[in-house]
């Protein structure tokens, strides 16, 4: 559909052309090269850790980090169900068990206390999502993580530069993943990364993306024999992709000083509203604000109404996120039922995610909290 204003867009100027325009003329390097050594050195400089390791995918990148812990079958990963499915899809790629946890109702991530009660001998790890750009309770899920002796694996996809008390998200664990995809703070088209203080899984890391090879130097420039010690997978980006992914870097803090922005004015447009509840950081948490979303409290479907409502008017909204655990997939394999993590359920049916990106116009900021005001006016119909 043609929306009149999108759910996003991306933001992107002349020095993102040019750092790609540049790499290709070289005729050389698509593959691998200097171009993701210079990424991963910015990324990892930026979030504040001393390793990264970039992916195809943000996807890629966590099924790879539970392979480089060593997790697998017989363990259990605590997970919300209030994610994008990648998140609780990724331990049973390894063979290991997802355990649903309960979210709470400030920032919309794993609550501190359910994860607690979900630990039993075989828990390995705790993967906490910062939802929607905002820090979730990481610092409590630290201590609970430490006092158990398991994993702390934050998964970051969404809060790229977000951060509490000037310490940014990705530096709380053992280790965090980033996504690069299109819809994110910043993109590569597709595109992930693991950041660690580790040196260890590092190097575990990269021979886990480049199907297990030992790589002394570029392979494709070189003719020394190279061993495949493990086994390992193709999840590698591309030059191209960490070219783009430079140039965007170089501006991040730009893009996200925008969102904040235009968040920020968002709730000034909606905060008169009863009935909806607008997104609102903890002190001395920084959102980036990948998404906007909302909370309608009242009547059942009345999100439902609004999201057809504002389709109408060409304003596209969406539910981010449906319970995975009520999903096809998980309600048939693992017999999950609703009513198993009533809050999650509660919240996942009053949220509405609304258009956020950095290109937003004051104009376009008023159409759409006045098709909200005129959709409330008339009861919620």
């Amino acid at each position: 559909m043609d929306w009149r204003i999108p759910l996003f867009k991306i933001y992107w100027d002349e020095e993102d052309i040019a750092e790609v325009v540049s790499l290709l003329k070289k005729g050389k390097n698509w593959a691998i090269g200097p171009a993701i050594e210079e990424f991963e050195k910015r990324a990892s400089e930026y979030i504040g850790v001393t390793y990264a390791t970039t992916f195809n995918s943000g996807t890629s990148a966590l099924h790879a980090l539970l392979l480089a812990y060593g997790i697998g079958q017989g363990d259990e990963v605590i997970v919300p169900s209030f994610t994008f499915i990648a998140t609780a899809n990724a331990p049973l790629f390894v063979g290991a068990k997802p355990v649903f946890a309960e979210i709470e109702e400030v920032t919309y991530g794993l609550d501190p206390q359910d994860v607690e009660a979900k630990i039993n001998s075989k828990t390995k790890a705790i993967i906490p999502i910062h939802y929607g750009g905002g820090p979730c309770l990481i610092r409590e899920l630290q201590q609970i993580a430490h006092k158990h002796n398991i994993l702390l694996i934050e998964d970051a996809a969404e809060a790229f530069g977000a951060g509490i008390d000037g310490k940014r998200v990705g530096t709380f664990g053992d280790a965090a993943i980033l996504s690069f995809c299109q819809n994110k703070v910043i993109t590569t088209g597709e595109g992930g990364a693991v950041v660690t203080n580790s040196k260890e899984v590092c190097e575990r890391l990269r021979l886990l993306r480049s199907h297990g090879r030992l790589e002394t130097e570029d392979y494709f420039s070189s003719t020394e024999h190279m061993d495949y010690i493990t086994l390992g997978y193709n999840f590698r980006m591309s030059s191209i992709a960490a070219a783009l992914g430079v140039a965007q870097l170089e501006k991040v803090d730009k893009i996200i000083k925008m969102r904040r922005n235009n968040a920020l004015n968002m709730n000034r447009k909606l905060s008169d509203i009863e009935g909806i509840i607008i997104p609102k950081a903890p002190d001395g948490f920084y959102h980036v604000y990948q998404m906007y979303t909302v909370r309608l409290k009242g009547v059942a479907n009345l999100r439902d109404n609004l999201i057809r409502y504002l389709s109408k008017r060409g304003i596209m909204s969406k539910v981010y996120f449906h319970p995975v655990h009520l999903t096809e997939f998980y309600q048939r394999e693992f017999c999950y039922r609703r009513g198993e993590l009533p809050l999650t359920e509660e919240i996942a049916s009053e949220v509405i995610t609304v258009p956020m990106y950095p290109m937003l116009t004051e104009e376009e900021m008023d159409y759409i909290a006045e098709q909200i005001k005129d959709f409330f006016a008339g009861g919620g119909q």
